[in-house]
């Protein structure tokens, strides 16, 4: 809140006791914690922060924000890229305390609470030989990755998030807490499926699970002079692949431990694999990798789903500085190759760009029946500058701009939501494609006066 004023100071007393959870204004010693996330070069300085112990803090602090006009942003795990879980001076809603899951056996479906992290989920329903489809960090969110649609190692069998989840308890912008399902608002639920945070705060996420436990997994890498040949390779093959054969390409420089030292700092491309299927099958999906050139380096296996989940955890901690860039790609064009031959080697040790697969089980979706439209698109491409150190913030930034506008000629024309930073409507318009229109009119009705914008928003209509 940019000014405070005796009856503000009133108001805040009044809702500081209506809450279980807690306030946190600007002078308590928690408030730097507090508006810390997980992308270090994101400092915004909020007026509160209301940290929510349930759904009651929910609609208090919604309501309290909407009755002042105050700017809002929706927080959950914290890992936004572009920093929109936080504003400055304005009203901040966190919901990390709200980490209740419930594993139901019988259905085979889960439910669980916004401020979980998908290690917290994997964590749960590991116990029960399940798992449902999320990212490939443990520590991301579940709110912000599955609004924007979701999409990871187990996507090309499963789909994306959104294609699992089953129903959604939201908070509406005038306070009301609705439930979103096929049956019950299913335009609400229709756009809580990739239209981002948008339409509301959702206080609880029920996905099914599917029989995920142990998979054969690890990475495979290549000297990044073996780009060009390996990538020609990897578009043709990926697309014949049974859809237990997940692998992301990738370009990298190999961190130190738990690697070899004779190749540490060495620019690499390669594969992260994840196979589902027949664990004596494995090796056969995995040989032609090795045989369209010699591997630098090699580590798969057999391993629990929540440990391939948690692999980069280590190496990507909270506070890094992060910029990243993405797009939805039909195909690799030779030209493209070369674009990412010109660019693949990495600026600083913890860049990379990562080619995600979204065909298989995601294309059997339309691209109508959930907000995420580009249903067509092959991979999710995601170009990201990383460091430690705030001094290389530029060079960073400058990698993966010039690195993504040398590719977007050979986009598909559009990103996944949670790749994006703060980029416009125009990109957020192209992203959403012939679904922009019906996703304004679902805004028109569940926001009309956008008091959820602090997102990659969709303006009502007019």
């Amino acid at each position: 809140m940019a000014t405070t004023t005796t009856d503000d100071d009133a108001a805040i007393e009044e809702l500081a006791g209506t809450l279980r959870g807690e306030l946190i204004r600007p002078a308590d010693p928690a408030f730097d914690d507090a508006r810390t996330i997980y992308n270090g070069m994101i400092d915004k300085h909020p007026g509160l922060i209301v940290r929510c112990a349930n759904v009651a803090d929910v609609i208090a602090a919604v309501t309290f924000g909407r009755e002042r006009g105050l700017e809002t942003a929706i927080r959950s795990g914290g890992h936004s890229g572009p920093g929109l879980a936080l504003v400055d001076d304005g009203l901040v809603i966190d919901l990390s305390e709200m980490t209740g899951i419930r594993v139901d056996p019988d259905a085979e479906t889960v439910r669980v609470e916004p401020g979980c992290t998908w290690g917290d989920v994997d964590h749960t329903t590991h116990a029960f030989g399940k798992a449902t489809v999320s990212g490939v960090i443990s520590t991301t969110g579940v709110g912000g990755l599955t609004l924007g649609g979701g999409h990871g190692y187990l996507s090309r069998k499963y789909g994306l998030a959104i294609d699992n989840l089953v129903s959604a308890d939201v908070v509406l912008a005038d306070g009301r807490l609705v439930y979103a399902s096929e049956d019950e608002n299913p335009d609400l639920f229709w756009a809580l499926r990739g239209g981002g945070g948008n339409f509301g705060v959702v206080t609880a996420f029920e996905f099914q699970l599917q029989p995920v436990e142990t998979v054969v997994a690890g990475p495979l890498f290549w000297p990044i002079e073996e780009l060009e040949t390996t990538m020609r390779w990897y578009r043709e093959w990926l697309t014949e692949a049974p859809e237990d054969v997940y692998a992301f390409y990738l370009t990298a420089e190999v961190p130190g431990d738990p690697f070899p030292a004779e190749i540490h700092g060495e620019k690499v491309c390669g594969l992260l694999w994840c196979y589902t299927g027949p664990e004596e099958r494995a090796e056969a999906a995995i040989q032609p990798a090795r045989d369209v050139a010699d591997p630098l380096f090699e580590h798969v296996g057999p391993m629990p789903y929540p440990t391939l989940q948690s692999m980069f955890d280590d190496l990507y901690p909270p506070g890094d500085q992060w910029y990243w860039k993405g797009d939805f790609v039909a195909e690799l064009t030779d030209d493209a190759i070369a674009e990412h031959r010109r660019f693949g080697e990495v600026p600083t040790p913890k860049s990379t760009m990562h080619l995600y697969p979204i065909d298989g089980a995601v294309h059997r979706v339309g691209a109508d029946e959930t907000a995420w439209n580009h249903r067509d698109a092959t991979w999710s491409m995601v170009i990201v500058g990383v460091d430690p150190d705030p001094a290389e913030r530029d060079r960073i930034t400058e990698w993966a701009r010039d690195y993504w506008e040398a590719l977007h000629p050979h986009s598909a024309g559009a990103s996944y939501i949670n790749f994006m930073m703060d980029e416009g409507e125009e990109r957020i318009r192209a992203t959403y494609g012939e679904n922009y229109d019906r996703l304004q009119a679902v805004k028109s009705k569940y926001d009309p006066d956008n008091f959820f914008r602090v997102n990659q928003n969709i303006e009502p209509a007019t």
